[in-house]
């Protein structure tokens, strides 16, 4: 009742403002309306129109429409368009005027956005892709990143986990580190390391991926840099956006679970001295965890400006309610831009963002096992015939065939796992104009992030009952302050021939502060965990602070000569104080030619093509690749006993490395550009190899030093790989359609290790013990490789049984293949089965990077309607998936899926799934090595633009409504819940080795939205 009051009240609240918007509205003088088309016929979405003189303007939406309220019938409209000659059409009485643009032989002069500056597209030396606010925006999306999936050639995105709020893994041209973070940074605004705005207010997105392009920013550059420029306000008449929709979502997928009579009849099979009791329910824990999950996103800007001054100021509002019981995510957050013509030289602007965000998490891809389980896990596992409460206890029922775990209806509805963000950030720039052809430009920015996480597990479930409650708060503040200084110079030849040069210095500061504290033993489970002080049993609180700066110079020299040879030079030289003594310093070049064959004289007869480029860059790039104080000898704390009493002491426990440097990135790439008939058809497709070198390693140091081990630079990794884009308007005219297809192929492998030596290790739950090193980093092979048996089915009578203990040899049992064990006389491994099956049988089976991935997009339009088509794959990579060994494994200890149906018996032989058999040992092998390929439609929409006789009586420049789905079809042979999500995948090592890996994953969700633009 009191949230439905709080709805009421704030639309009552809003209700006079919105008012006000309207009669101001109808307030307006004389309306002329029409439409501007191109020179083919198609409409143009986002034509300035300003009256010659005046600030009083507005734009075109979609459909090409526009309507503007005149003082009077006389004056001059203007009309200008990027990529198409501006006009200017004499009013003259007229209240309709319909305006056809001329595309401009210098079509291809838009500007992309580069580190410092900004490039005409034509003039671009680098690989870069550009992503417009309409694709962005297309549907609900809970961040930028997720609304770039599938977007730009050479990006991959994955969801860490499908939760909403998650966080998403993005790589660019593939993972250049093995131990330290691969994440692009992301500027913003100019803005190093900025918060990412909401997708509807951003003007325009970059993805810079080679090092032509990123090499400006020198030691973060490696992994990429996503460029982001926010909306700014245009001259004219204030604009008024409101952009509201709200969606509907269903899980995307559930597994065919044993009902508790299959189950059952499958326990009594594998344990049939185990008494499963009389309980007699039919339980779909699936059905009681999933509910039907929601979104709201609103959005509503003011946009406007005169010849001095532009602002935009935009409030957005994201909710989400998860699909999985008390799992959710709110979003508000305020975007202000203003930009000020201080005098003829001096402009100066701030950029101003404000975020709360807040999420509500299911407990979900535990790795630890305890008697608490995932909600997902638990769902899969726990046993259909129990009921939720115990009928003679009146408590939450636990398992009964191993440990006592919770059932995951209890998690799901008692455990509390809630954080709280807050983020500020503000940038102010100033340009002064010192000559003609010189600027100096100076930013500092600031942003300040802090939050709280609280954790309480009740008494009502096992882990809290054990110690009569438990309860955790943790906090974290980070600041992080930059300050960039630079000027260019720019200088034109004529005879189509320029020069410009940038130079300049950038200082980034930050610090971050964290502290928690963990209670036990409540008197009551009501306080959650907001009164820690009523714990009677404190554990040991902590605090930390950690604080780094980097200083920077860099520059970029850029020379066109005759509108056909195009150069690019860029250096930066960085200096950072995560990094030891000797090598506090680094220096990271590049240089790009282009060539304009199409400007050549032998080329202008061929009228069919509009531009042809080709590309060639080389360049080194960054990774600071570690956390402070890496470098330098580290103390931790023990206890330990003086005199029978225990005290805090401390003990060394790395050693420091004095030459510990940079991870860097050497990357060559060769593109070229395309574009035919009038641009109809523009081709983008790129060649690149990359190398990084000096990988960071902890390597095991002699037992005598008394240190484990050292942090050091050995080893390095490759990348190479095609990108293809293809953008066309395939039909114009009154019916338009559009595509842009991209496919991007990446091929990873690891080409240095220390030693040579190959390195095994684990990426598995903790609970699923057994299971032994699952991946492998080995030269010559992808980093997380899936390592393990070869499964061939089940032994039947009258096999002959291979030696090798722990083994099943009995009919029925699992079969692996022996496919080495012979040695040599030096003790080698020949690669020859010996007959018996030990762990020289492992071998490498799956590869989790895929062969490609591929985004397809097609806009349609036909007078007010318009339908957008967006698909989404992956193609070639392998999923490991716990969640299938745990289930399937059919060792009696939880439930199954209906594959188990299918399992040996002496009656039923022809079969690949073994029989039911009590104290099975659980190991990684093909069998649970999958196709994780998947094509998904991940938006459909359908949209219709009010007439213009209806918009002009409400005095609205666009009213469109629309109605899309996302994420409804999938495509895919893999059998687990979702293969867009992963389990382990965050951190620094977690993100690159650990991939592929399936395990209790929150899924994605299906949407189906209705929402609704309108313009004023």
């Amino acid at each position: 009742m009191n949230r439905i009051l709080s709805f009421k009240l704030k639309w009552l609240l809003l209700l006079p403002f919105f008012l006000f918007l309207v009669v101001g509205a109808f307030a307006q003088g004389i309306l002329v309306s029409g439409k501007v088309t191109g020179n083919g016929g198609e409409a143009l979405p986002g034509v300035t129109i300003v009256l010659k003189g005046s600030s009083v303007g507005t734009t075109s939406d979609v459909a090409g429409n526009y309507s503007l309220n005149l003082p009077n019938a006389n004056g001059t409209l203007v009309f200008s368009y990027i990529g198409y000659v501006s006009q200017e059409v004499v009013i003259n009485n007229r209240t309709t005027l319909n305006v056809s643009l001329v595309m401009d032989a210098k079509a291809m002069e838009e500007v992309v956005v580069v580190g410092y500056g900004t490039v005409k597209k034509s003039d671009v030396t680098g690989a870069v892709s550009s992503v417009s606010s309409e694709e962005l925006s297309a549907y609900p999306a809970q961040g930028t990143v997720q609304a770039l999936q599938g977007r730009a050639a050479g990006v991959q995105i994955q969801a860490n986990n499908g939760q909403p709020g998650a966080s998403f893994k993005v790589r660019i041209r593939g993972g250049t580190s093995i131990n330290a973070s691969s994440d692009p940074i992301y500027v913003v605004d100019g803005f190093v390391g900025g918060a990412l705005p909401p997708p509807e207010d951003i003007e325009s997105l970059e993805v810079l991926k080679d090092a032509s392009a990123t090499a400006i920013y020198g030691s973060r550059g490696a992994n990429g840099v996503i460029m982001i420029t926010t909306k700014r306000g245009k001259a004219g008449k204030p604009r008024i956006n409101i952009n509201s929709s709200v969606s509907s979502q269903n899980e995307i997928n559930r597994l065919d679970l044993l009902n508790a009579d299959q189950f059952r009849a499958y326990i009594k099979e594998a344990r049939p001295a185990f008494d499963l009791g009389s309980a007699n329910a039919n339980t779909d824990w699936q059905d009681l965890i999933f509910r039907r999950g929601a979104i709201q996103n609103h959005q509503l800007s003011f946009s406007g400006g005169s010849e001095n001054v532009n602002y935009y100021i935009s409030g957005n509002y994201y909710d989400q309610k998860g699909v999985i019981l008390n799992s959710g995510f709110k979003r508000f957050s305020v975007t202000s831009n203003i930009d000020i013509k201080a005098s003829e030289k001096l402009k100066v602007g701030l950029n101003l963002f404000a975020q709360r965000a807040s999420q509500q998490q299911a407990y979900t891809q535990e790795g630890s096992g305890g008697l608490t389980p995932g909600v997902i896990s638990a769902a899969f596992k726990f046993e259909p015939d129990q009921p939720i409460t115990d009928p003679n206890t009146g408590r939450f029922t636990v398992a009964r065939l191993n440990d006592p775990q919770d059932n995951p209806y209890a998690v799901a509805t008692q455990l509390e796992n809630e954080s709280l963000n807050d983020r500020i950030q503000g940038n102010f720039y100033g340009e002064y104009d010192i000559l003609k052809e010189l600027k100096f430009r100076t930013t500092i920015g600031a942003t300040t992030n802090s939050g709280r996480t609280g954790y309480f597990a009740p008494t009502t479930l096992n882990v809290g009952r054990t110690v009569g409650g438990e309860a955790t708060v943790s906090g974290a503040k980070s600041t992080l302050l930059l300050n960039e200084n630079y000027l260019t110079y720019t200088r034109d030849f004529g005879t189509s021939s320029n020069f410009s040069v940038m130079g300049g210095y950038s200082f980034q500061t930050s610090s971050s502060e964290n502290w928690g504290g963990t209670g036990q033993s409540f008197i009551s489970n009501a306080v959650s965990y907001w009164n820690l002080g009523g714990a009677s049993v404190w554990q040991s609180p902590s605090s930390g602070l950690t604080e780094w700066q980097l200083g920077s110079f860099y520059g970029r020299a850029n020379l066109s000569l005759l509108d056909r040879y195009l150069f690019t030079a860029t250096i930066r030289r960085d200096g950072s104080s995560n990094f030891s003594k000797n090598h506090k310093w680094a220096t990271f070049p590049s240089g790009a030619f282009a060539w304009k064959m199409s400007s050549e004289p032998f080329m202008q007869g061929i009228s069919a093509i509009t531009q042809w480029k080709w590309r060639a860059s080389y360049g080194l790039t960054g990774n600071q690749a570690i956390t402070p104080y890496q470098t330098l000898a580290r103390f931790s704390n023990v206890y330990t006993i003086i005199d029978g009493l225990a005290v805090n002491a401390v003990r060394p426990t790395v050693v420091a490395n004095n030459d510990l440097t940079w991870e860097t990135t050497a990357q060559l790439d060769i593109g070229t550009d395309i574009s035919l008939l009038d641009n109809r058809l523009n081709f983008i497709l790129d060649y690149y190899r990359s190398v990084t070198r000096d990988l960071l390693f902890s390597v095991q140091l002699p037992q005598y030093s008394g240190y484990p081990n050292q942090l050091q630079n050995i080893g390095s990794v490759e990348n190479k790989g095609f990108e293809f884009t293809l953008n066309s308007r395939n039909l114009v005219g009154e019916f338009q359609w559009s595509s842009d297809i991209n496919i991007s192929r990446n091929r990873n492998k690891v080409l240095e290790l220390p030693g040579g030596n190959e390195l095994q290790y684990s990426a598995a739950p903790g609970h699923l013990v057994g299971l032994g090193n699952t991946h492998v980093l080995r030269e010559g092979y992808p980093v997380g490789t899936i390592f393990g048996w070869i499964y061939d089915g089940v032994y039947q009578e009258g096999d002959e049984f291979l030696a090798g203990g722990g083994f099943e040899r009995m009919a029925g049992g699992e079969k692996f293949r022996d496919i080495n064990g012979k040695r040599d006389a030096q003790g080698n491994l020949t690669g020859e089965p010996d007959g018996v099956l030990n762990s020289d049988d492992r071998t490498i089976i799956g590869n989790p990077h895929p062969k490609f991935i591929w985004g397809f997009n097609n806009d349609f339009s036909y007078k007010g309607f318009d339908l957008n088509i967006f698909f989404q794959g992956s193609q070639g990579n392998d999923i490991l998936s716990y969640t299938l060994m745990e289930l399937n494994l059919l060792s009696g200890i939880n439930n199954a899926t209906t594959d188990a149906l299918k399992r040996w018996t002496p009656t039923n032989t022809n079969t690949d799934i073994p029989k039911a058999a009590s104290g099975r040992t659980r190991r990684v092998s093909t069998r649970w090595v999958m196709d994780g390929s998947y094509a998904r439609l991940k938006n459909v929409a359908l949209g219709y633009n009010l007439l213009d006789s209806i918009t002009n009586s409400l005095k609205m420049s666009k009213l469109r409504v629309y109605i899309s789905a996302q994420n409804i079809w999938t495509i895919t042979k893999y059998k687990g819940y979702d293969p867009e999500v992963n389990y382990m995948s965050e951190g620094a090592t977690n993100s690159n080795r650990n991939l592929g890996l399936d395990y209790g994953s929150y899924p994605n969700a299906k949407s189906y939205t209705v929402g609704i633009n309108i313009g004023f």
